[in-house]
C-alpha cells in the first residue's frame, strides 16, 4: 500500500466515512457483495452514473436478485420523464451506489453534476451509500480536485455523453453557457453523516475519468 493511499484511507475514517481498499474491480465487487450487503440488507437499490461502478459488475447482481427492487435510472429505451421519476425514487432507496469525481488525500469527496441526481443521492436521502473510486482520482486538496474535474473529468464526460459543449471539442473547460452544459451542481462532502452512512471502496487501479 502506498503512503498516499494509506493517508487517504485514514483521512476518510477520521471524517466518519467507512473506507475499504480493493486490489482491483473484482475484489471491489467481492467487498460490496460479501461484506457490505450482508451488513445492511437493502431491499431497494439504485445508482448514479459511474464508469468505475460499472467496471465492478455489481449492478447486474442487483438486477438479477428477485429479493431486491432495483431502480434502474439509466435503462435504455425508457423515456426521459420516466427516467427522471426513477431518479427521484432513487433518493429513497436503502442503498445508492455511485462514484466520485475526485477524492482528496484529507478525506473529502468532490463532485460535479449536470442534473444533480448523483450528488443528491450522496448528500441526502438513501439510507446507505457506496462510493467506488480508482486510486487515480486521489488529489492533494479541494483546489486540486476542482482543477482535475474541470480539466480532465468534465470534458471527457461531455465527450462520453455526446454533449454539444465546447469542452467536448476542445478537451478543456470553456466556462460555457451551452444548454448541454454538464457542469451545474458542485458538492464537497467533508464528512459522512450519520457516521458510516457513506462507505468508500478505494480501488488500487486507474479507473474512470
Amino acid at each position: 500500500m502506498s503512503a498516499l493511499i494509506e493517508q487517504t484511507l485514514a483521512s476518510l475514517e477520521t471524517n466518519n466515512f467507512l473506507p475499504y481498499l480493493a486490489d482491483d474491480t473484482e475484489h471491489a465487487a467481492e467487498i460490496i457483495l460479501a461484506e457490505i450487503i450482508p451488513d445492511i440488507f437493502p431491499e431497494v437499490v439504485s445508482y448514479g452514473d459511474s464508469m468505475t461502478l460499472m467496471e465492478t459488475g455489481v449492478l447486474d447482481t442487483f438486477r438479477a436478485d428477485p429479493a431486491i427492487r432495483f431502480i434502474d435510472t439509466f435503462e435504455k429505451g425508457v423515456d426521459r420523464p420516466t427516467i427522471i421519476q426513477r431518479r427521484r425514487e432513487a433518493l429513497l432507496s436503502d442503498l445508492f451506489l455511485t462514484g466520485t469525481n475526485a477524492l482528496t488525500a484529507d478525506g473529502k469527496l468532490v463532485n460535479l453534476d449536470m442534473v444533480g441526481n448523483r450528488v443528491g443521492g450522496i448528500v441526502f436521502g438513501p439510507t446507505n451509500v457506496i462510493i467506488t473510486v480508482g486510486a487515480n482520482k486521489i488529489v492533494p486538496d479541494v483546489n486540486a480536485a476542482v482543477k482535475r474535474i474541470r480539466e480532465v473529468a468534465a470534458p471527457l464526460n461531455a465527450q462520453r455523453h455526446n454533449s454539444k459543449t465546447p469542452c467536448a471539442k476542445t478537451g478543456k473547460c470553456m466556462q460555457c453557457k451551452s444548454p448541454d452544459r454538464i457542469c451545474n451542481v458542485w458538492t464537497i462532502t467533508e464528512k459522512s453523516w450519520p457516521k458510516h452512512r457513506i462507505r468508500v471502496v478505494l480501488i488500487n487501479q486507474e479507473l474512470g475519468l
